[in-house]
């Protein structure tokens, strides 16, 4: 576009856990490229991560980010207000002309609000005017994974996607369906731009790296016979009767087909308190571990017979690998992966059922939803050209 590097964008990536990392990564490095564009990448601090390591950011190719908000953990109320008075701050001080947020934790929300309410003075084009009479901006927000909906709003997650999205400039979906969400909640179709799933963006970037791993061996498997479990919700792990019913299903299971578990604190900490962790420690095919990072986490995915789990993340590269899923949930934001993935949701009581139908070969064959393709970053930096400054 030809500008001067005063008149480059000045746009702000905000993460504030590793997922968040891995989203911003591929546009990060799109917007590199881009002599009109000067990408920032904030860390909001919201989630402290053992496996946010700097071999992360060195398998993403990722600085430090610039900016650091240094907050901590706290009730959502609590973190939600201590990331908009830093925010805050940060605005003022280094004005950019566009925020990028994505997905739905509290860092997400946070952020959305503290930029829409912010304005300063537009000294850049209006020089020569009178500090009184200088006009007064605020940066566009824009929304990566916007239009997800899991109708639940007993989900922290789901008021945070409400919200943002209510409040972004532009909204970038991964789907047809959460272009459908937006327009029926009143936003105009000008704000949509459908770019597709930006994770799988990321998992090409690493995906080499992925497949030079062989993490199953560390649990003395091989690829193809053993099944791979991620639970963290409250709803599966904070109600004693309902981990205990998780816990002998996962054990029956476990005598089929052997289950890798990589424990997420929440739910290490509830086995614990609970006195489940004796059990499923002695249970025979169940292999349990520390929290993995994503490389050697994903070789497990690629590699493994099915999924159980109750996260996001997992429900859509399972999809894009072909690979049998079972989301232990009564919902799902990410509709796509079940009508056209390879995605099913189940509950504590038809979970054992639906594996034993997987293992007899009743596999859901599923298709890689439209734009799933690892061009959305492409697709992204196209869209933020058009509200670029001209030369």
């Amino acid at each position: 576009m030809g500008l001067s590097k005063q008149e480059k964008m000045l746009i702000h990536l905000i993460a504030a856990a590793r997922p968040n990392f891995m989203k911003i990564a591929p546009l990060f490095h799109a917007l590199k490229k881009e002599d009109w564009a000067t990408p920032i990448i904030v860390h909001t601090g919201q989630h402290y991560d053992l496996n946010m390591s700097d071999a992360f950011f060195e398998d993403l190719r990722l600085p430090e980010p610039d900016l650091h908000l240094d907050v901590g953990s706290g009730t959502h109320a609590e973190q939600t207000g201590q990331i908009m008075i830093a925010y805050e701050k940060v605005l003022l001080e280094n004005k950019p002309d566009l925020v990028i947020v994505v997905g739905d934790v509290n860092s997400t929300v946070a952020c959305a609000l503290a930029t829409s309410k912010i304005q300063y003075l537009d000294s850049t084009q209006n020089s020569g005017l009178r500090p009184q009479n200088l006009q007064r901006r605020r940066p566009l927000l824009a929304h990566l994974e916007a239009g997800l909906r899991s109708f639940d709003r007993t989900m922290p997650e789901e008021i945070n996607r409400l919200l943002t999205d209510a409040l972004a400039d532009t909204l970038w979906t991964p789907s047809r369906d959460a272009d459908q969400n937006l327009m029926r909640e009143g936003v105009s179709p000008k704000k949509i731009h459908r770019v597709g799933n930006i994770m799988i963006d990321s998992l090409e970037i690493l995906r080499d790296k992925i497949q030079n791993q062989a993490a199953y061996n560390d649990f003395g498997l091989k690829p193809g016979d053993y099944g791979v479990i991620t639970l963290h919700r409250p709803s599966n792990v904070d109600d004693q009767g309902v981990l205990k019913q998780i816990c002998h299903t996962l054990m029956r299971i476990a005598q089929k087909i052997p289950l890798i578990f990589p424990i997420h604190p929440r739910t290490r900490k509830n086995l614990k308190r609970n006195g489940l962790m004796p059990l499923v420690d002695k249970a025979s095919g169940l292999h349990l571990s520390q929290p993995l990072n994503y490389i050697r986490f994903m070789n497990l995915i690629f590699n493994c017979r099915l999924a159980i789990t109750d996260s996001g993340g997992i429900q859509e590269e399972t999809t894009y690998l072909g690979i049998p899923c079972l989301t232990m949930r009564p919902n799902t934001e990410r509709p796509v992966t079940i009508r056209q993935g390879t995605n099913q949701l189940c509950n504590p009581e038809n979970l054992e059922a639906k594996v034993e139908r997987i293992l007899s070969g009743e596999i859901t064959h599923g298709a890689i939803p439209e734009l799933w393709d690892g061009k959305t970053a492409t697709r992204m930096v196209k869209s933020i050209k058009l509200i670029a400054p001209s030369s």
